[in-house]
C-alpha cells in the first residue's frame, strides 16, 4: 500500500549543469519521480542561474539568519553592554554595530575573495564584457541569496529588537536602498558590477562601525573616526567612477543592445541611465550629508576651543580703577600684611 518516492539525479555529457533556483526539469516515470539535470561532464564548472525556486531559498535562509542574529546577540552583545553599563540609547547603537560589524566583515572577505577567483580585479573589463552575466557559479549565487536573505531578515528584527518608533523609518531606509539595489543587480544579470560595488560599501560600513564601537567603549579613543572619514570619500569615489565606468562606456559598446528578458539581456538606452542614477544618486547624497556632519563638528570644535580660552584667562571687568598696591582702611593706607605704616613725627622749629 505505501509508495516509495525517490529523486534520482542524471547527468549527461555536452550541457551546463544548474542547480537550485534555476532551470530543472522534472519527469515522471511509470510511479517514481526522477529529477533530470541540465547534464555536464566531469571537470565542467557549474553554473546556476536565478529562477522562482529562489523565493523558497530565500526564505529558508532568513530563518537561518534569524537564528545566526538572536545567537550573536545573546551570547556576545548582551555580555558587553553588562560590563559596559551603558545607555538605553548607548545600548541599542552597540548591538546594531555589532550585528553590522561581522555582517560587513565577511561581506568584505568573501567579496574580496569572489573578486579575486574570478578575475574582476586582474580584469576589470570583465565587469562588462559577454553581458549578459546569466550563469553564476556556485559561490556567485550563494553571495546574493545570503546578500537578499539578510537584508530581509531585517525587517522582523526591527521587532523583535524593539526599535524605536522614531528610528523605524531610517532603518527602513537604510534596509530598502540595500534591497533595491542587490535584487537589482541580481535581476538584472549585473552581478559582476554589483559584486564590487557592495565590497566597497560593506569596506567602509565595517571601518565605521569599528570606530563606533571603539568610542562606546572609550570615549577618548577616536581616531579610527578619522581613517573611516578618509575610507568613505575614496568609496563613494570609487563608486561612482565604477558605475560610470561600466554602465556609460562599458555596456554601451557590447554587441547586444536590446530588451530580451527570454535571454536576460537588459541593455538599453533608458535602463543603463536608470541604473546609474539609482547608483549615482545615493552616494551622492551620503557625500552632501558627510560634507555637512564634517562642517558642523568642525564649527563646534572651534567654538569649543574658543570657550577654552576665555575660562583659561580671566578677564578684568570694564570700569575698575587699578588701586594701589595698598589697602585702604579707615581712611588709612595700610600695606601688603595688612599693618599701617608708621606715622613720621613733625619736629617744631
Amino acid at each position: 500500500m505505501q509508495s516509495l518516492v525517490w529523486l534520482r539525479l542524471v547527468s549527461w555529457p555536452g550541457c551546463v549543469g544548474v542547480g537550485r533556483g534555476s532551470r530543472l526539469r522534472l519527469c515522471w516515470g511509470g510511479e517514481q519521480p526522477c529529477l533530470l539535470s541540465l547534464p555536464l561532464t566531469d571537470g565542467d564548472v557549474v553554473y546556476y542561474v536565478y529562477g522562482t525556486s529562489d523565493c523558497a531559498t530565500i526564505s529558508f535562509y532568513i530563518f537561518i539568519t534569524i537564528i545566526l542574529h538572536a545567537v550573536v546577540q545573546e551570547y556576545t552583545l548582551d555580555k558587553v553592554n553588562k560590563r559596559l553599563h551603558l545607555s538605553k540609547v548607548k545600548h541599542n547603537k552597540v548591538n546594531e554595530s555589532g550585528q553590522l560589524l561581522l555582517f560587513h566583515l565577511g561581506t568584505s572577505a568573501w567579496g574580496i575573495y569572489l573578486a579575486i577567483t574570478e578575475g574582476y580585479l586582474s580584469a576589470p573589463s570583465s565587469l562588462w564584457e559577454d553581458y549578459p552575466h546569466t550563469h553564476l557559479t556556485f559561490q556567485m549565487k550563494f553571495f546574493y541569496l545570503c546578500q537578499l536573505s539578510y537584508w530581509l531578515h531585517m525587517i522582523p528584527e526591527l521587532y523583535f529588537q524593539r526599535v524605536r518608533k522614531e528610528e523605524v523609518p531610517r532603518q527602513l531606509l537604510y534596509i530598502g536602498l540595500y534591497l533595491v539595489h542587490i535584487a537589482g543587480a541580481y535581476l538584472l544579470n549585473l552581478t559582476r558590477a554589483g559584486l564590487v560595488m557592495a565590497v566597497l560599501q560593506s569596506v567602509a560600513e565595517l571601518v565605521f562601525h569599528m570606530a563606533r564601537l571603539q568610542y562606546f567603549t572609550n570615549p577618548d579613543r577616536q581616531a579610527l573616526f578619522g581613517v573611516w572619514a578618509v575610507v568613505f570619500v575614496l568609496c563613494r569615489l570609487a563608486t561612482l567612477t565604477l558605475a560610470v565606468l561600466v554602465m556609460g562606456f562599458g555596456l554601451s559598446r557590447v554587441q547586444r543592445q536590446s530588451l530580451d528578458m527570454e535571454h536576460g539581456v537588459f541593455n538599453t538606452l533608458p535602463i543603463r541611465l536608470s541604473v546609474l542614477l539609482s547608483v549615482c544618486a545615493p552616494q551622492v547624497w551620503m557625500m552632501w550629508r558627510f560634507i555637512n556632519f564634517q562642517l558642523r563638528r568642525w564649527r563646534q570644535s572651534r567654538l569649543e576651543q574658543a570657550a577654552r580660552r576665555k575660562v583659561a584667562v580671566p578677564t578684568r571687568p570694564a570700569g575698575a580703577r587699578r588701586r594701589d598696591t595698598g589697602q585702604h582702611e579707615n581712611g588709612l593706607i595700610k600695606s601688603e600684611d595688612g599693618s599701617s605704616p608708621r606715622t613720621r613725627k613733625i619736629r617744631s622749629p
